[in-house]
């Protein structure tokens, strides 16, 4: 046991004794000289490489050769790299790729081939790619791709092609990715100076949504006018985002291209009848509340082997659904929403494939998501009548027992005398009237009658323009005229013989 001590202390004395970097290794095993290595990340970005490092980490899943001069990849040289996701290799100078040159790479999803020299694309450049999702080719001098370059990238949902010199595209089979739902498709700033409009319409809305023509020499077509203007109107973002930059060719000069949604008169004479036929499956319009549940069905032409749908947000939804769970796709391919929220509107689109069904047999539906509306309340005419009875109640009530004026109380002999109440105007006009009398009845021009009395009127003197006013007591007793009570004003009542007489009945 005593020399197994000893051996430990030598070790100790050693490791402690020893260099920190020879202890520690800088950087991590196999790791290119120059590069970094952090983990499963392998960056040699901008070293002036003028080819690929020999000796790779096996564990790195994303490679970053940007920025270097590279002109030729080696053919098979990702074969020790089977976890490799993300390779990076913009800003070479590479012209070609070739045959087995992605051998071994058949779980890479993102491919960046942007701003290099490559001039075309042949059918088994891209070879073993079945995972890839995101393609840049970017900013090259692409201008041939073979009918099926693209052939067996089946997951493939952007690709980028922009600032280019291609003068064609197949829009009818996508050179070979058929029936791949593919959410963006970039062609602007090429040479493309004819597109098959019959091609363009027959595209999924996915797809339309996704794809740019601005910054070519398309030709001022009516057909193409009125296409555009149909995606425009709609607001796909394609077309509305870059409305300034698509452009045609007036009298086929280069020198001669004018804003297409800018100068709209040059079309002018375009027959609204080249436009029909072309969007041949209208969306289906749905409305829907917030909160209710909701199911679309793919309906197609035949029987389809696999159903895919595309949300409003882009989102590619497989089963079982979408990532928040909201959306779910069931197996006989439909799409069920168990509580609609307001997100889930715009369009949604089904594509179906299988071996009787071309790329373009989808089914559209635009959704319209609103709030419900609030339901009014009931009109409750027990709690109304109610109400209308206490109020009669209460009105009743003052009639009876409450005083007609303040400070009126009753009397034992049925007057009212009003306490602290000052004189109103009209009982001061009042006071100025004079005598009351009735007519006599042996007047042998009238008939006697009881009922008629003759009053006579003297007019106020103050502002009434020679408008009388009569006051009469209220203990008035028109069978018995000789007891009526006048208010005697200031003057004499002798003076009223002479205003003037005034007949009632």
């Amino acid at each position: 046991m005593t020399w197994l001590v000893l051996l430990g202390a030598l070790l100790c004395t050693l490791r402690v004794g020893s260099d920190d970097s020879e202890v520690f290794p800088l950087a991590p095993h196999n790791c290119p000289n120059k590069c970094v290595c952090a983990a499963d990340l392998l960056s040699c970005s901008g070293l002036e490489l003028p080819d690929v490092p020999a000796a790779l980490p096996a564990a790195t899943a994303e490679l970053d050769l940007s920025h270097n001069v590279l002109q030729r990849l080696r053919p098979g040289w990702l074969t020790p790299l089977s976890q490799l996701r993300v390779l990076r290799l913009g800003h070479n100078k590479l012209e070609a790729l070739g045959r087995g040159v992605f051998t071994n790479a058949s779980g890479l999803c993102l491919l960046d081939l942007s701003s290099n020299a490559l001039r075309a694309l042949g059918r088994h450049d891209l070879a073993g790619l079945g995972a890839l999702e995101i393609l840049l080719l970017f900013n090259n001098r692409l201008a041939h791709l073979d009918r099926l370059a693209f052939q067996g990238l089946g997951a493939l949902r952007q690709l980028y092609l922009g600032c280019n010199e291609l003068a064609s595209f197949s829009f009818d089979h996508l050179h070979g990715l058929g029936a791949t739902p593919l959410l963006t498709l970039d062609l602007s700033s090429n040479r493309l100076g004819h597109i098959p409009v019959p091609d363009l319409a027959a595209l999924p809305a996915f797809l339309k949504n996704g794809l740019y023509l601005h910054n070519n020499p398309l030709p001022c077509d009516c057909r193409l006018y009125h296409l555009l203007q149909h995606w425009h109107q709609r607001g796909l973002n394609a077309v509305s985002d870059f409305a300034r930059e698509y452009m045609c060719q007036a009298f086929k000069v280069p020198t001669s291209r004018v804003r297409i949604f800018e100068h709209s008169r040059l079309f002018e004479n375009c027959s609204a009848a080249l436009a029909q036929g072309l969007e041949q499956r209208p969306e289906e319009q749905l409305q829907v509340q917030v909160g209710q549940s909701l199911r679309l069905h793919c309906n197609t032409s035949a029987p389809a082997l696999r159903t895919v749908w595309v949300s409003p947000q882009q989102e590619l939804l497989v089963a079982p659904g979408s990532r928040n769970g909201s959306i779910l796709v069931l197996p006989d391919g439909s799409l069920a929403i168990g509580e609609v929220k307001p997100w889930h509107r715009g369009i949604f689109v089904c594509l179906a494939t299988g071996p009787r069904l071309h790329h373009n047999q989808t089914h559209e539906y635009n959704v319209s998501v609103h709030f419900p509306h609030p339901e009014p309340e009931a009109f409750n005419t027990g709690y109304t009548t109610l109400l209308g009875c206490a109020v009669g109640l209460v009105l009743v009530l003052l009639y009876l027992f409450a005083p007609p004026c303040p400070g009126c109380r009753r009397c034992h002999h049925c007057t009212c005398c009003c306490r602290h109440r000052a004189a109103s105007p009209l009982q001061e006009l009042s006071a100025q009237s004079s005598v009351l009398s009735t007519t006599p009845p042996d007047a042998p021009s009238r008939k006697a009658s009881v009922h008629k009395h003759v009053v006579f009127l003297e007019p106020g003197r103050r502002g009434l323009n020679g408008r009388v006013q009569l006051a009469v007591a209220e203990d008035f007793d028109l069978y018995n005229p000789m007891g009526l009570r006048f208010k005697a004003g200031s003057e004499s009542t002798s003076s009223t013989a002479s205003e003037g007489l005034m007949v009632t009945t």
